[in-house]
């Protein structure tokens, strides 16, 4: 029993001085785990790359479409709505870096700062998050709801993050200095409010770490997708089968939309399983649009053989 214990106890240091060397980001083959079903590219530390073609064909599907796809497929703990926006015609849209924020408890706080500054780590730990932003990112944060003391940016930090990223941010806490995030052309914030407050008694507990934003799960590389209805995370793996899906929707939609107006077909046809004399109408018609893209009938089929909206 005693050997034992003294095993135990050195599986437990070596633990802790492994994760020491992480900061607080999540090991590269835990992430590289929990997002296993990804297997495309990644960046070095695991994170799942979506491409980015993906996020440009991503700014044009509807969140309802996506949403729906993602239900059919089981997964139901992906949207989460009730925000306040810095701008709500600027879309955010990109790959997210989640970062954990919990209550600050002086010991812990003291000793996060002291091995971060050891590791070259400058100013508060909610800039943390910032430094490892690149272009296409999402700043993602779980600020346990916090409005007053929980502003996690104002209009330096949004600037900074704003020339990282090209993109906003979703905090499930506040940011403050709206008039000033106002003024940074193409950036966005879903916050659950804004306060005049000052950050305090919040520390950084987990950078690029699983994390729940409201109702919704996060991981890092998810997929994000946000506008005025609300945010919807997109796990990488599925972003692909949710875009093209949800594209085809919309035509779907404009090719229903038309040939109810002109009697062609009714509603009903349109909104479940397509005979092949619709099939090659739509055909027909998607080539009188060609800006609306190409589809063969191979893929057709495909699609409408997993219709499940």
């Amino acid at each position: 029993m005693k050997i034992k214990r003294i095993v135990t106890a050195l599986l437990i240091l070596c633990f802790f001085q492994k994760a020491n060397v992480y900061a607080q980001m999540i090991p590269r083959d835990e992430l590289i785990l929990l997002t296993s079903e990804w297997k495309g590219e990644r960046f070095t530390d695991g994170r799942p790359k979506v491409p980015d073609d993906l996020l440009v064909r991503a700014a044009n599907i509807g969140i309802d479409d996506a949403w729906t796809v993602l239900k059919n497929l089981g997964y139901t703990n992906q949207f989460e709505a009730g925000w306040k926006m810095v701008n709500d015609t600027v879309p955010v849209i990109g790959r997210a870096v989640t970062a954990m924020f919990l209550p600050s408890r002086p010991d812990v706080e003291k000793s996060i700062k002291e091995r971060g500054l050891q590791q070259g780590r400058k100013g508060n730990t909610n800039s943390w998050p910032i430094d490892i932003l690149l272009k296409g990112d999402v700043y993602v944060a779980d600020g346990f709801g916090k409005i007053n003391g929980g502003t996690l940016i104002g209009s330096t930090l949004g600037n900074s993050i704003y020339a990282k990223s090209g993109n906003g941010v979703i905090f499930n806490g506040s940011a403050r200095d709206l008039d000033g995030l106002s003024e940074i052309k193409g950036f966005n914030a879903f916050v659950r409010d804004f306060d005049p407050s000052f950050l305090e008694g919040m520390v950084l507990m987990g950078l690029n770490t699983p994390i729940r934003i409201g109702h919704a799960i996060v991981l890092p590389g998810d997929l994000v997708i946000a506008n005025r209805e609300g945010v919807l995370f997109i796990p990488a793996h599925l972003a692909e089968q949710v875009v093209s899906t949800s594209e085809f929707v919309t035509l779907k939609d404009k090719f229903g939309f038309e040939m109810v107006k002109s009697a062609k077909y009714t509603t009903g046809q349109i909104d479940s399983q397509w005979t092949d004399d619709i099939k090659e109408n739509f055909l027909k018609w998607l080539g009188q649009h060609p800006e609306l893209g190409k589809m063969t009938k191979a893929k057709l089929d495909e699609i409408m053989s997993k219709r499940t909206w």
